[in-house]
């Protein structure tokens, strides 16, 4: 498994929040009558537009920008003319390479107006993705986020796809270790700071049974019946997860309150920021006889050999003030 500093988690978010913006955008123009082709495009131009490329387009020769997977088709579909209709669901999945990192996460959305049976399977699909984040501790095990998503769906009785998996994530966009959605307690490698994980959750209305389509990239269910998949970044800090990916700006376009993310983001996410400006500006304080200097969310008075952190305002919820050594990695 291969272990990410600082710097390395701050650019992958930074990628996983364009991915998140993108998918913000498909949000305000997913809709019957729009083919997924046209989606396709204006994700391709946006995510250019902000200075990064497009992950997913010519990876093992994929054709295009977005994964877009509809209906009975679980993953990898391909974008095509065919306009949506009135109660379909669509799966996008997207990727970004940005400074040398991928950002890789996926969203189901509804078009139009779903039966109740297709909205139980998103609602139980996007919470069993958080069941699995919640145990991706320090010390556990791979095969402990498999069962946490396995046991809640077990409980719905739902079908968990097997051949495909989530995965390590940085400079590639499929790293080790595989993250089944399915598994044992107390099995598989130990999670260890520094992990970065793709968790995604591709979980069938019906059987867990799949096929491969005609196309050579389109996975569909076997029995005909819909699917769903959620899928977010997620890095081990201090020895618990943060998201670096984000469903608000989803969120945000369908006029949808949540808190479903907030047990995830933590001060600690938020000090990332503050550890390479200490990292790179440190020496450079000192020298000049800085002493304190403003962030966007912090102020840092330096005071060596540690530095007091007061976050500015201060959250109610936490200390007025923070003592770190400097450092260039959190782990």
């Amino acid at each position: 498994m291969i272990y990410k500093g600082i710097e390395e988690i701050k650019k992958i978010r930074d990628s996983a929040q364009l991915v998140s913006k993108t998918l913000g955008l498909m949000a305000q123009e997913i809709k019957p009558g729009v083919s997924s082709l046209y989606l396709d495009k204006i994700a391709e131009e946006f995510i250019k537009d902000n200075n990064a490329i497009p992950g997913f387009k010519g990876y093992n020769d994929f054709p295009n920008t977005l994964c877009v997977s509809v209906n009975n088709q679980v993953v990898h579909g391909i974008p095509c003319n065919k306009p949506l209709n009135d109660g379909d669901v669509i799966s996008v999945d997207c990727g970004v390479i940005k400074e040398g990192y991928y950002g890789d996460h996926a969203y189901t959305f509804s078009v139009g107006d779903v039966s109740r049976e297709i909205k139980d399977l998103l609602d139980v699909t996007k919470e069993s993705l958080y069941q699995g984040i919640d145990v991706m501790i320090e010390n556990n095990r791979i095969g402990d986020i498999g069962n946490a998503i396995q046991s809640y769906i077990n409980l719905h009785g739902y079908g968990i796809v097997r051949e495909l998996v989530g995965h390590g994530l940085g400079e590639n966009l499929h790293e080790e270790p595989e993250v089944p959605n399915y598994g044992k307690k107390g099995t598989g490698k130990i999670l260890k700071n520094g992990l970065v994980l793709a968790i995604e959750p591709m979980i069938n209305l019906g059987t867990e049974k799949i096929k491969l389509d005609d196309d050579g990239w389109t996975f569909v269910t076997l029995d005909g019946l819909a699917s769903a998949h959620f899928e977010h970044n997620i890095a081990l800090i201090d020895g618990k997860p943060e998201i670096l990916s984000t469903f608000d700006y989803i969120y945000n376009a369908l006029g949808v309150k949540s808190e479903e993310e907030k047990r995830f983001k933590s001060l600690n996410f938020s000090l990332v920021d503050v550890f390479l400006f200490l990292s790179v500006n440190w020496v450079n304080m000192s020298r000049a006889g800085v002493r304190r200097a403003t962030l966007p969310n912090f102020t840092v008075t330096a005071i060596s050999p540690t530095a007091s952190l007061i976050a500015n305002p201060a959250p109610a919820t936490l200390p007025t003030e923070w003592r770190l050594a400097p450092s260039n990695t959190l782990f």
